[in-house]
C-alpha cells in the first residue's frame, strides 16, 4: 500500500517510520529545503519512549538525552520547594521506559536518520489534497501529483490540510507567550539547580532542565498576555505588549533585558539564569480548537494539525508519537480498500485521549499562574499533600498506558 505523509516534523517522521514498519511504501513530503536545527528542549515521558523502543530508536535518542532524577516545583519569590516527584530510575522501573530530556533537534535527527533519503521529498510545498473512492492525490506547487492509498497530514499547527478537510479554522492564541534560551552547563553550575525545575508565580511560570546529555540548560519562561500587558503603563503600551506576546515565531528575538523585566522580583536563581541567557527568543503559544473527527475518507490529520496544545504537561510530542504508533497499528495488514475504516479506528483510539490532554494542559497553565494569596496557598497545599502520598506526578497515570494494547474496534 502507498502512503504520502505531509510534514516532516516529529509527528510526520514518526508516522513515516510507523507506516514503514507496518509494511507500506511511504513518501514523506516537506516544504523546507533541508532539515535544520529548530526549537529547543523537549520532554519525553515513558508513554512516548516506550514507542520509540518499538521503532528501534530509543537507544539512539537516549544517547543524546539527559535523565532527570526528579522534578521540583518551587515558589516564585524565594524558590522554596512546594513538592518534588521522582523520575529517573524509579520512573523507568515503574513504567518500563525512561523519562528523557532532549534538544528537539536531537530527537528530530534520530527520527530523520531512520527514514531512507529516497523516501523524502524536501522543498515541496503541498497546495492541495484530493481524493475519490479509490485513491488520494497530493499536489505540490511544482505541479507534481502524488497518488496514494492514504494521506497523512502532519503539517503542524498552521495546517493547510485541516482547512481543506474541515473548512476555515485558524490557530488560537492561548493567552501565553514564552521566552526560551539555551545556556552551556558551566555557565550555571554555581546555581545548584534541580534537574527539572518548575517555578510557579502570578501570571508566570519558569521551567528549566538539562538537554544534550546535560551539556545545555534549556530555559522556558512563560508569561500570560494579561500579566505582560499589566506590567506596561498606559493602554497603548499594554496593547502593544499583548500583540507582541501573540506573535508566533521560533526565531523572534526578545529585546535585551526584556525577560528580566518580566520576571522582576523573582528568586535570585531565576534572575541569574535569565541574566546569563544571552540570546533569548520569544514566541506566542497557540493551540487548536478540538475537532469531532480528524479524518475524511483516505486522508487524516496527525499531531499538532489535529490537536495542538499548550506545553504545560509536556505531552505535545508524546501525543504525536502515540498517534503515529496507533496509525501504523490499525494499518498493519490493511488493503487499500480498508483504509477509510482503518482511519476511523485510528481516530476512535486516539481522539478522546488527545483532546483530554489538550484540556488538562490548559488547566495546568491556569493552576501554575494563580495570583498570590488564598488560591496559590491552596494549590501549594494540594500539591504538597499529593506528593506526600504519591511517588510520581498526577499525570503519570497516563504514562502506564500502552496505546498498542488498546485494539478496540
Amino acid at each position: 500500500m502507498r502512503a504520502v505523509v505531509v510534514g516532516a516534523g516529529i509527528g510526520g517522521l514518526a508516522a513515516t517510520l510507523s507506516l514503514r514498519r507496518a509494511g507500506h511504501e511511504v513518501t514523506l513530503v516537506e516544504q523546507a529545503a533541508r532539515f535544520t536545527e529548530i526549537g529547543a528542549g523537549i520532554q519525553l515521558a515513558p508513554n512516548a519512549t516506550r514507542l520509540l523502543r518499538r521503532l528501534g530508536l530509543l537507544d539512539a535518542v537516549a544517547a543524546q538525552a539527559a535523565r532527570p532524577s526528579h522534578v521540583s516545583f518551587r515558589t516564585w519569590s524565594d524558590g522554596a520547594e512546594i513538592c518534588r516527584y521522582a523520575l529517573g530510575r524509579a520512573a523507568e522501573d515503574a513504567f518500563g521506559a525512561p523519562y528523557l530530556l532532549l534538544h528537539r533537534a536531537d530527537l528530530h535527527q534520530a527520527l530523520a536518520a531512520a527514514v531512507p533519503p529516497a523516501s523524502v521529498r524536501l522543498n515541496s510545498v503541498v497546495v492541495g489534497i484530493d481524493q475519490d473512492d479509490d485513491s488520494a492525490t497530493v499536489t505540490t506547487a511544482s505541479g507534481d501529483r502524488l497518488r496514494a492509498d492514504l494521506v497523512v497530514a502532519a503539517d503542524g499547527i498552521r495546517s493547510a490540510a485541516r482547512q481543506w478537510l474541515f473548512g476555515a479554522d485558524e490557530a488560537v492564541f492561548s493567552g501565553t507567550a514564552a521566552y526560551r534560551a539555551l545556556l552551556p552547563a558551566d555557565e550555571v553550575a554555581d546555581l545548584d539547580l534541580p534537574d527539572l525545575g518548575i517555578w510557579l508565580g502570578p501570571g508566570r511560570h519558569f521551567v528549566h532542565y538539562w538537554v544534550r546529555r546535560g551539556e545545555l540548560l534549556n530555559v522556558v519562561a512563560v508569561v500570560t498576555a494579561e500579566a505582560r500587558a499589566e506590567a506596561r503603563t498606559g493602554a497603548e503600551t499594554g496593547a502593544k505588549a499583548e500583540a507582541e506576546a501573540a506573535a508566533e515565531s521560533w526565531t523572534a528575538r526578545a529585546e535585551p533585558g526584556e525577560q528580566l523585566r518580566e520576571f522582576d522580583g523573582w528568586d535570585s536563581r531565576v534572575l541569574d539564569v535569565l541574566e546569563r541567557a544571552g540570546q533569548v527568543f520569544r514566541y506566542g503559544i497557540h493551540t487548536r480548537v478540538p475537532l469531532a473527527r480528524w479524518n475524511i475518507g483516505r486522508v487524516t490529520l496527525l499531531g499538532d494539525s489535529a490537536h495542538a496544545m499548550v506545553p504545560f504537561q509536556a505531552q505535545g510530542a508524546a501525543q504525536a508519537i502515540m498517534d503515529a504508533a496507533v496509525l501504523g497499528d490499525v494499518l498493519t495488514g490493511a488493503t487499500p480498500a480498508e483504509v477509510p475504516d482503518a482511519l476511523d479506528r485510528y481516530v476512535r483510539r486516539r481522539l478522546a485521549t488527545a483532546t483530554t490532554m489538550q484540556a488538562n494542559s490548559a488547566r495546568a497553565g491556569d493552576d501554575f499562574h494563580l495570583p498570590d494569596g488564598p488560591e496559590a496557598q491552596a494549590r501549594n497545599a494540594r500539591m504538597s499533600a499529593y506528593a506526600d502520598e504519591h511517588v510520581f506526578l498526577p499525570q503519570a497515570t497516563g504514562w502506564a498506558v500502552d496505546v498498542l494494547d488498546d485494539r478496540r474496534s
